[in-house]
């Protein structure tokens, strides 16, 4: 991969690190589609109140009274119905409390990273309830049974973890069998899957301040938040920089400044100085997934709406099928495109400020504050749900209206 020039080396990683950099890079894109000088999309912000309406009214059908939780992994873990997380906590009697968020963070951590877009033609069917599951509840309903089974842990008198060691030496055959994956149940990105828990084996060993000295694990990350935390409270974009600090050299082939991997960091012309542009989506899916935990152990969150919308195919799909995104060509919607081409980079920047833009419209509509109704939730509601929705209205199978060519790491 290219290397961008070093402006200010460490500040400028910081920068591109930042929920702030997300939003200002992205808005540069933005911008030139409202004024249609981008080559891929346009916009049309005349939809904004439609598509406030259809979000408004997916929240309603999911959530009567609008009492809706954060959009996090742990929605996907009661997939069917099934109450998995009162088995995990069953699971998890007679730990402590912190010892109980660790085992949280270690599965919210693995799950988030092994949930990148499955395709189409792969499925979980769960043997405990009988039920089958695809894309991201089969994932995360696959990753649930495997972490309960012990499958991350080196140590089986403490499976309920995920450790170094186990994750360095974990195989793709172990890999595959856990997730069902045969010539008839394929799933994409197999072994982009396998190099990331590999690498993150690596990383816990290399920052024993995040992760530990002694038996290095993604949950003591728990003891080092706590560190950080207030009168107890911690602020949201806290966590953010843990995860990003923590796990950013299991990115593989990605843009680099002064020798940092800059994770999810793509490259477009229009984009003013270095060409940049952040999204780090998976870090901040890990990173609303992360706080449930650190709420039970009674730690209040703050500067929740400093986060972004996820940029990933349900939101941006959301936007494009509901015409706020418009294609100027639509050649677009006929061929797979790579994460890293500039069709894929302006989809992502447009959808990450019309998801402030919905939820700005869906509040005022409400008559809510962004308090009373934090961004995380409008995305659970909300605009994933809703994304989802429109997709299988208009699709066979409700695949998404831009096809991506996955290496199993990014979306």
């Amino acid at each position: 991969m290219p290397r961008t020039p070093s402006l200010e080396g460490k500040e400028l990683i910081a920068y591109l690190r930042s929920a702030y950099a997300i939003r200002q890079r992205c808005m540069q894109l933005f911008v030139l589609a409202t004024e249609d000088k981008l080559p891929n999309f346009g916009c049309d912000l005349m939809q904004l109140n439609r598509v406030a309406d259809y979000v408004i009214s997916v929240m309603r059908g999911e959530y009567p009274n609008l009492d809706i939780p954060f959009h996090s992994r742990w929605r996907h873990f009661e997939a069917g119905g099934v109450r998995r997380l009162t088995q995990l906590d069953e699971m998890l009697v007679g730990m402590t409390p912190l010892q109980k968020a660790a085992a949280k963070f270690d599965l919210a951590i693995i799950s988030v990273l092994l949930d990148a877009g499955a395709g189409n033609s792969w499925g979980y069917y769960e043997q405990e309830t009988n039920l089958g599951f695809g894309r991201s509840e089969g994932l995360a309903v696959a990753s649930f049974r495997m972490f309960c089974q012990g499958a991350f842990s080196s140590d089986q008198k403490q499976s309920l973890k995920a450790d170094a060691q186990k994750l360095q030496l974990l195989t793709e055959e172990e890999l595959a069998d856990g997730f069902q994956v045969n010539a008839e149940n394929p799933l994409v990105g197999v072994s982009g899957r396998l190099k990331l828990l590999q690498k993150l084996g690596e990383a816990l060993v290399s920052s024993p301040d995040l992760f530990g000295e002694v038996n290095p694990r993604p949950g003591n990350m728990v003891n080092y938040l706590m560190g950080k935390s207030e009168n107890q409270a911690i602020a949201a974009t806290t966590v953010f920089d843990a995860v990003l600090e923590g796990l950013s050299d299991i990115w593989s082939g990605r843009v680099e400044v002064a020798g940092v991997n800059l994770g999810d960091v793509w490259f477009h012309p229009a984009v003013g100085d270095d060409n940049l542009v952040p999204f780090h989506k998976l870090s901040q899916w890990l990173t609303y997934s992360l706080l449930e935990p650190l709420q039970e152990l009674g730690l209040e969150i703050t500067n929740l709406d400093a986060l972004t919308g996820l940029p990933e195919y349900r939101n941006g799909g959301l936007c494009l099928d509901l015409g706020l995104i418009k294609v100027k060509d639509s050649q677009v919607l006929r061929s797979p495109h790579l994460v890293s081409s500039e069709v894929i980079v302006e989809w992502r920047a447009m959808t990450v400020i019309l998801l402030d833009c919905i939820a700005v419209r869906v509040r005022e509509k409400l008559g809510m504050s962004a308090e009373e109704l934090p961004l995380v939730k409008i995305l659970q509601g909300g605009t994933w749900t809703a994304g989802r929705k429109i997709a299988a209205e208009l699709r066979t199978g409700g695949v998404p209206p831009i096809q991506i060519e996955s290496d199993g790491t990014v979306f």
